[in-house]
């Protein structure tokens, strides 16, 4: 496992990387390699992959007593993939987590952060509230809920 990000190789076998490793690659790149990542063709493999690993790293008795819907937005997707953002749902109920592009659901609470942001969170790299009073997450909805939100995970750290 090197400590340098490699774009393609990152997104290609991003699947295998295990969570420890990802949120090494990502405290070890810069901004502009992060973006380079979530600015490519790789972006929704990459959000799908954070996304899709939610369930794994939830703490069932920290979020046993919540049932919400999260929205997050994902935003500044590059106009060659579409523009505006990327929509993903989280579901808390009965201390389980699912994740889904599937938007259906109406919000207790609504997330807006960047791209290479949102990989700083998810990497344990960047904090919630520091994101939050520096204008680089938005929240509409249950501020509350949002600021218990990342209680509810084991977030992986660099070591």
């Amino acid at each position: 496992m090197t400590d340098r990000i490699d774009p393609d190789a990152t997104v290609a076998d991003l699947h295998q990387v295990g969570a420890e490793d990802f949120a090494k690659l990502v405290a070890n790149a810069s901004d502009d390699q992060l973006a380079e990542i979530v600015n490519g063709p790789g972006r929704r493999q990459v959000l799908d992959e954070i996304f899709g690993r939610m369930a794994a790293h939830v703490e069932p008795a920290r979020a046993q007593d919540t049932n919400a819907v999260v929205h997050f937005k994902i935003l500044d997707r590059p106009e060659e993939l579409g523009g505006g953002y990327d929509h993903y749902e989280v579901i808390f109920e009965d201390g389980r987590c699912t994740a889904s592009d599937q938007v259906e659901r109406e919000p207790q609470v609504t997330i807006r952060v960047g791209a290479v942001q949102f990989l700083k969170l998810a990497a344990n790299q960047a904090s919630g509230p520091t994101l939050f009073l520096t204008g680089k997450l938005r929240l509409e909805g249950d501020v509350m809920l949002a600021s218990r939100l990342t209680g509810f995970f084991r977030i992986p750290t660099a070591g």
